[in-house]
């Protein structure tokens, strides 16, 4: 979820049991990614506290936790797999390909009944395959509009409530100096999530009612040249193409006070307030197709916990589990990086200790929010062809409907 360096040494076994490749019933092997970015905040620390705290309740169990950063996490793990060497849990962006490969325990096998029915629903839904949690979400968030308060009073601009709005604003901030009216990072980094935010405000979406793909559909044609003719072809989204232009380097725009307005997430916004920047979030602006009653889901990004099959491990994973999952644990995790736990009542006890009340609209969007299509094994190489060419249906000379023909073919769809 949040792109991550290790470049401060924390690969390796980190806590309290390094050694044996093999699955035991008494050690447990964790592969997590790196959250943090710097030795200070690095997530070792939540691990090494919370597997301390689990072995003096668990007399004689082991926990052994390696942390890859988050650009080598899937494919550490994957290789993992391949060679028979898979860890007894992992934490990673996708898990459904180990599901349909018949690796993976599902969550009745592991959870009691109230910890598995105290998944936030939409994200229940997005780790379940066949109607079986097998992918359990660990920490999440959602996307908000956010604007640069400042920005806007100088400009004259209104908070935008539709697209017709959107570009109003932009069109001012652009005549008021600003550098990138509107960010729209559409480059590979994560261009998946932009394209599915704004297909979202315009009915569509990366899959129909059915669950199929539904990348070329005309609503996401409809949405994709709209972008091209109102925001990138009269220069609102600033210097930089938008296929070019990656998450990082336009919330690091938005941090030195060159953006107007940008998609984002809680963190971002943490980051924001401490800088003293005073920005606003909304709900991503609707089409204006779109009737006032419809309200479009936000989009909503989880990051997924799953436990692999071995002889013996069973009894050993789901009391790390069930430990793991303790709202304390849970919500101790998400407020260290300013995310959002995935459990109804961890949630809850969040929104009620909130200091910050843009909090409370982060929970709300993701309680209705609409994730990616991960429980598609296919995901990973889908995502990743959007993410290499989304951006080029808004080029100068691009037909839109003609991109996004093209991937959804490459994508097999």
């Amino acid at each position: 979820m949040t792109a991550s360096v290790a470049a401060f040494g924390l690969l390796g076994c980190l806590t309290t049991a390094c050694g044996s490749s093999e699955s035991s019933g008494t050690t447990l092997r964790l592969v997590a990614p790196e959250y943090g970015n710097n030795q200070a905040n690095s997530s070792k620390a939540y691990w090494d506290k919370l597997t301390a705290a689990f072995t003096a309740a668990h007399p004689g169990k082991k926990v052994e936790v390696t942390l890859y950063p988050w650009a080598d996490v899937d494919r550490k793990v994957t290789r993992m797999v391949q060679e028979n060497k898979a860890p007894d849990v992992a934490l990673m962006g996708a898990y459904s390909d180990f599901a349909a490969q018949h690796r993976l325990y599902a969550a009745r096998d592991l959870l009691p009944i109230r910890a598995e029915a105290n998944f936030l629903p939409p994200l229940a839904e997005a780790g379940s395959v066949d109607d079986t949690l097998y992918g359990l979400p660990f920490v999440a968030s959602s996307r908000l509009l956010f604007y640069n308060e400042e920005l806007f009073n100088k400009a004259g601009a209104k908070p935008p409530k539709t697209w017709s709005d959107l570009k109003d604003a932009a069109q001012a901030l652009k005549t008021a100096g600003v550098l990138y009216p509107y960010a729209l990072p559409l480059g590979p980094e994560e261009a998946h999530a932009e394209a599915l935010i704004w297909e979202l405000s315009n009915g569509g979406g990366y899959t129909d009612s059915g669950g199929g793909y539904s990348i070329a559909s005309q609503q996401n044609t409809q949405t994709f040249r709209w972008i091209k003719d109102n925001l990138v072809t009269p220069g609102l989204t600033g210097p930089t193409p938008p296929a070019e232009l990656n998450r990082q380097d336009a919330f690091t725009a938005f941090l030195h006070g060159d953006v107007g307005m940008v998609n984002g997430y809680p963190s971002l916004l943490h980051e924001a307030r401490e800088k003293g920047m005073r920005v606003g979030t909304l709900t991503m602006p609707v089409s204006d197709a779109l009737s006032k009653e419809q309200t479009p889901p936000s989009v909503g990004v989880a990051d997924w916990m799953m436990a692999f099959k071995h002889d013996g491990n069973r009894e050993l994973v789901s009391s790390f589990l069930d430990f793991v999952y303790q709202d304390k644990n849970l919500s101790e995790f998400a407020e260290r990086y300013h995310l959002l736990p995935s459990t109804v009542t961890a949630a809850r006890a969040t929104q009620r200790t909130a200091a910050d009340p843009s909090t409370e609209q982060f929970l709300t969007a993701l309680r209705t929010s609409r994730l990616y299509p991960v429980n598609e094994p296919s995901w990973l190489k889908v995502s990743n062809t959007i993410k290499q060419n989304i951006g080029k249906a808004v080029a100068p000379s691009a037909d839109p409907k003609t991109v996004l023909e093209d991937i959804a073919q490459q994508a097999g769809s």
